[in-house]
């Protein structure tokens, strides 16, 4: 039988730093809801991740060469940034206000060098997916670089696996049943487009059954119903 001492883990001190900083923000979120406030908190964090240093009240912009820094220092804060979520008819405006701060800390942690931290990157998602979802579930497990539409609309079961790249495309609905997997790079739609009028959108929900198996690269279009234990997509034979 394998042992518990072989699952990879950082040093005791930095596992330690790791589990205040999560709960920190944890209770920040749970304290702070207005967009403004999350915003704020997101905006210092992410001055500490990608420069080092704590938020500056100014920005140097008196010389062009200085631009570039201050663009970055800028589009560290998400009252500063616009996503693809805000330009859809169909969004509740307000319900995605809240989440919006949470879904650029969830990209821009992604995209820094931490955010490839296995261990701490794990327990970071869940633990935004917690304040964003509509519904997460226990033991889930969320890899790198997976993709959020609005969050709200988006119910995790128990023990689900979410591996790197996958799309969570939530905009009609989506639940994802206890113990499903969804594979890396796969697609999971909640709505179409007219096909003689593509800004005309057609929302469906869709379910990922219990247990069910989504393959890597795989498609899942907005209605469909994956019955519980049901594979979709293309898996590698057995024995290979």
């Amino acid at each position: 039988m394998g042992s518990t001492n072989n699952i990879p883990h950082p040093a005791p001190e930095a596992e330690e730093v790791y589990r205040r900083w999560l709960q920190f923000l944890d209770d920040e979120f749970i304290r702070h809801g207005s967009p403004e406030r999350r915003c704020e908190i997101v905006r210092d964090q992410l001055h500490q991740l990608y420069l080092g240093r704590p938020h500056a009240t100014k920005s140097a912009v008196s010389l062009t060469s200085e631009l570039p820094g201050t663009i970055l220092a800028l589009s560290l804060d998400p009252a500063n940034v616009t996503l693809e979520a805000e330009y859809f008819a169909d969004t509740d405006r307000e319900r995605y206000s809240r989440r919006k701060p949470l879904l650029w800390f969830w990209k821009m942690f992604d995209r820094s060098p931490i955010g490839l931290n296995h261990w701490l990157g794990l327990r970071f998602r869940c633990m935004l997916a917690r304040h964003i979802f509509d519904h997460l579930g226990s033991g889930v497990k969320i890899y790198h670089g997976v993709e959020l539409t609005f969050g709200y609309n988006l119910s995790i079961g128990d023990g689900v696996t979410i591996r790197q790249g996958a799309l969570l495309n939530d905009r009609g609905g989506l639940k994802v049943g206890n113990g499903a997997v969804i594979g890396s790079f796969s697609r999971v739609f909640s709505h179409s487009h007219d096909p003689e009028e593509f800004e005309k959108v057609t929302l469906v929900p869709t379910v990922i059954g219990p247990r069910a198996r989504i393959a890597s690269h795989a498609i899942v279009l907005a209605g469909h119903h994956v019955a519980e234990g049901e594979a979709v997509g293309t898996f590698p034979a057995s024995g290979l």
